[in-house]
C-alpha cells in the first residue's frame, strides 16, 4: 500500500527545502515525517502541526517565539531545533531526527527499569531541563513520549516549548488547559500556569513510573486523576517495591510535593537532589528492578505480575486532554474543613461530572480522543483486508513478506491486532504473505562438507543427509553431488541431501599365478581392476602361456578400483642347440656341454683307451631344454 496515496505531505517539497519522506508517528498537537533537508543534505525530522491550531492567531504567534527560543537551547540532551516556519495553513518544526524508541516504547517492552538506570535517565533528563530553565524556558510536558533515545541509549527531551505554546494559546481563547493529566503537576491544574517546578513535579512522576512501570495516579476518567494531583500525594514507590531504599522514597517526594515551597526551584536543584541520592545508595540496589511484565496490547490497563505490581500501557484517557482552569483547587486538609465544604464540593463535583461527560463524550466519540477497533483481518484476503481498514477509517500500510504458512496474497497479521482500539485516521501495519520462500540450490559439489553446508545455510536451505560414496574422481570429502540439484528452485524448508566421496574403492587383489592370460584379465576385471603391462619369461615349471608372475603381488600394499596390475607370462622351457662334440677329447667335450647348459653321460667303448667322442646322441643342432642328458661315446 502507498501511504503516498493516503498523507498528502508524503512526497511534498515545503518551502522548497524539505522533502517530505515517511510519516514517523501522529499525535494530539502534530504529525512527524521523516524528511531530507536539500539544502544542507541530512535527513531530519518535520513536525507538522495539525491545521486547527493554526486556527488561532495566538498560537501561531507563541508557537513562533517558543521555537524561536527553543531553537537558541544547544545541550547534548535536547533534540535539537533547527528551523519552523509555516506550509499551508500548518505550522512545522525542523528538527533532529533521534532514530531510536522512546521511553514509552521501553516501558512497553520492559515494563519497568533497574534502578541504576531509571537514576540515569532521570539524570539526563534534569541536566538537559536545567539548560533550558537557566534560559528560560519550561518543557510543560515532561512524558515518556517526550524522551527519546539514542542508537547508543542516550536520552534526549523532545518538544522544548511546544507544549507551553499550545496550552497557554489554548488558555488564552478557551480557559482550559492542555496537558497529559497523568503529569499534570497540581498549579497547572487549579491555575492553568506553571514555571519551572512544574517541570520537576512531571520528572518525578516519570520516576516513580519508571520504578514502578505505572504513573502513581490512574482513574476512569481525566478529570479523576487530575483530582488526585491536585488533591493527593504521589505514593512512595516503596509501597510497591518493599525492597526500594528510603532515599528513593525521599527524591519522589521531593519532586512530586503538591506545596510549591516544597518543591526544588528548578531541575537544576532537582538535579543536586537526585545525584546525592544516587550517591548514598547500595550498588546491589541499583541493578534491582521491580518484576513487571511487558505492557498488554493498547486498550488494556495493566498487566498485573505476581507480586501486584504493574506494567500500565496508558489509554488514550491518559493522552493530552482539556480541562477548566481553576476547576479543581486544592483545598486545605482536616475533617472540619472537609465537613463545612462537603457541600460545596458535592455541588462542584456534580457540575464538573456534567461538564467532564459531555466533553468525554464529545472528546471520545468525535473529538481527538474518539477510537475505533482494528478490524479482524489475519487470514483474509489482502484486498478484502485493506477495504475493511478503509472502510473503519484508518489507514492500511501494506509491506509483504513470505510465510511458511500462511497462502500468497493472505493476510498475516496486523499492527496494532484485530480488535485493538486506536485513534480514527491511524496506520495500521498490514503484514501480507507472498507464500513460502523458494530458493535456487547453490552448486556445491567439489566442496568439502562443511563449506557445502555454510554454502546452503546462506541460500536459506539446511542438509538433510549425508550419504558416502566411492569415488574415483572426486577427492575424499568432496561433495559429489546434491539432491535436489543444483540450480533448482525448491522450499526453503525442503532438506537436502548431499552425496559426499569417500576417495577411491579399496579392493582385494586376486592371486592369478599358474592361470592363463585371459583367465587372470577375467579375474583382475571382475575384482575391480586393470590388466596393465603384460611380459614373457622363460620357466622350466609352468608352462608356456601361463601367469608366471604379477606385481603387484598379492598381500604387497593397498589397491583401488581402476589400478592396474601387471602379469609376467611364462614362455615356457628355455631351448638350448646342442653343440657339435664329435671328434673331441671327452673331456673338452664334457665341458662344452656342461658350458652350454646340458647334462652328460658317457658310454666308453673297448675301455675308451684313446678317450676321443665318437658319436654323440642328440646328434648336434638338436634343440633340447637346459639340462637335458647328452649321451658321448668315446672310444
Amino acid at each position: 500500500m502507498d501511504t503516498a496515496t493516503l498523507d498528502p505531505m508524503i512526497g511534498r517539497l515545503v518551502d522548497d527545502r524539505y522533502e517530505v519522506g515517511a510519516r514517523i508517528a501522529r499525535g494530539g498537537m502534530a504529525t512527524v515525517y521523516r524528511a531530507v533537508d536539500r539544502r544542507l543534505e541530512r535527513t531530519v525530522a518535520l513536525k507538522v502541526m495539525h491545521p486547527h491550531l493554526a486556527e488561532s492567531p495566538d498560537f501561531v504567534a507563541r508557537f513562533r517565539r517558543e521555537a524561536r527560543a527553543a531553537a537558541r537551547l544547544t545541550h547534548p540532551g535536547v533534540v535539537a531545533v533547527h528551523d519552523q516556519g509555516t506550509t499551508g495553513e500548518a505550522s512545522y518544526l525542523v528538527m533532529e531526527l533521534v532514530e531510536g524508541p522512546n521511553l514509552r516504547t521501553v516501558l512497553r517492552r520492559r515494563g519497568a527499569l533497574p534502578l541504576g538506570e531509571a537514576l540515569t535517565v532521570v539524570d539526563h533528563v534534569l541536566d538537559a531541563l536545567a539548560s533550558a530553565h537557566r534560559a528560560g524556558l519550561v518543557h510543560r510536558d515532561i512524558k515518556p513520549e517526550n524522551v527519546l533515545l539514542t542508537q547508543d541509549g542516550r536520552p534526549k527531551v523532545a518538544d522544548f516549548g511546544l507544549a507551553r505554546a499550545v496550552s497557554e494559546a489554548t488558555a488564552a481563547t478557551t480557559g482550559t488547559v492542555l496537558g497529559t493529566v497523568a503529569y499534570l503537576a497540581p498549579e497547572i491544574v487549579t491555575e492553568g500556569r506553571a514555571d519551572q517546578r512544574a517541570d520537576v513535579y512531571a520528572v518525578g512522576v516519570l520516576l516513580y513510573e519508571l520504578l514502578t512501570g505505572r504513573p502513581p495516579f490512574t482513574g476512569d476518567a481525566p478529570i479523576r486523576i487530575a483530582y488526585q494531583h491536585v488533591t493527593g500525594r504521589v505514593p512512595a514507590p516503596s509501597a510497591q517495591l518493599s525492597w526500594l531504599p528510603a532515599e528513593v522514597d525521599e527524591l519522589v517526594g521531593a519532586l512530586t510535593a503538591r506545596e510549591l515551597d516544597e518543591r526544588p526551584v528548578d531541575a537544576a536543584a532537582a538535579l543536586a537532589l537526585a545525584r546525592r541520592c544516587v550517591h548514598d545508595l547500595d550498588p546491589a540496589d541499583l541493578v534491582r528492578r521491580a518484576d513487571v511484565p511487558p505492557a498488554a496490547q493498547p486498550g488494556s490497563e495493566e498487566a498485573p505480575d505476581a507480586r501486584g505490581t504493574a506494567a500500565v500501557d496508558l489509554p488514550r484517557r491518559y493522552g493530552t486532554v482539556a480541562l477548566p482552569i481553576g476547576a479543581l483547587a486544592a483545598r486545605e486538609e482536616g475533617p472540619a474543613r472537609r465537613a463545612r465544604a462537603w457541600p460545596r464540593v458535592v455541588a462542584l463535583l456534580l457540575a464538573i461530572a456534567l461538564v467532564a461527560g459531555a466533553g468525554a463524550l464529545w472528546w471520545f466519540r468525535v473529538g481527538p480522543g474518539a477510537t475505533v477497533p482494528v478490524p479482524q483481518a489475519q487470514g483474509q484476503a489482502e484486498d478484502l483486508a485493506v477495504d475493511a481498514l478503509r472502510d473503519a477509517g484508518l489507514v492500511p500500510v501494506v509491506t509483504r513478506t513470505h510465510h511458511d504458512d500462511v497462502a500468497a496474497g493472505a493476510v498475516i497479521d496486523t499492527d496494532p491486532d484485530g480488535g485493538s482500539e486506536v485513534r480514527p485516521d491511524s496506520e495500521v501495519a498490514v503484514r501480507v504473505s507472498l507464500g513460502i520462500l523458494t530458493v535456487p540450490v547453490p552448486d556445491v559439489t567439489g566442496q568439502d562438507r562443511d563449506a557445502a553446508e555454510d554454502t546452503l545455510a546462506v541460500a536459506g536451505l539446511a542438509v538433510s543427509e549425508v550419504r558416502e560414496e566411492f569415488d574415483d574422481t572426486v577427492p575424499a570429502g568432496a561433495v559429489i553431488s546434491s539432491s535436489p540439484a543444483a540450480a533448482e528452485v525448491v522450499e526453503h524448508t525442503t532438506g537436502v541431501v548431499l552425496v559426499v566421496s569417500a576417495g577411491r574403492e579399496p579392493v582385494e587383489l586376486p592371486d592369478v599365478t599358474g592361470a592363463s592370460a585371459a583367465d587372470a584379465e577375467a579375474a583382475l576385471t571382475a575384482a575391480g581392476l586393470a590388466l596393465g603391462g603384460t611380459t614373457e619369461e622363460y620357466s622350466d615349471t609352468v608352462g608356456a602361456g601361463l601367469v608366471l608372475a604379477q606385481s603387484p603381488a598379492p598381500g604387497e600394499g593397498t589397491l583401488y578400483r581402476g589400478d592396474t596390475v601387471d602379469l609376467v607370462l611364462s614362455r615356457g622351457p628355455e631351448l638350448l642347440a646342442v653343440p657339435e662334440v664329435v671328434g673331441t677329447q671327452v673331456r673338452a667335450a664334457r665341458q662344452t656341454l656342461v658350458d652350454a647348459g646340458f647334462q652328460v653321460e658317457v658310454e666308453e667303448v673297448l675301455g675308451a683307451f684313446f678317450g676321443t667322442v665318437r658319436a654323440q646322441d642328440p646328434e648336434a643342432g638338436s634343440m633340447l631344454p637346459r639340462g637335458s642328458v647328452i649321451t658321448l661315446t668315446v672310444v
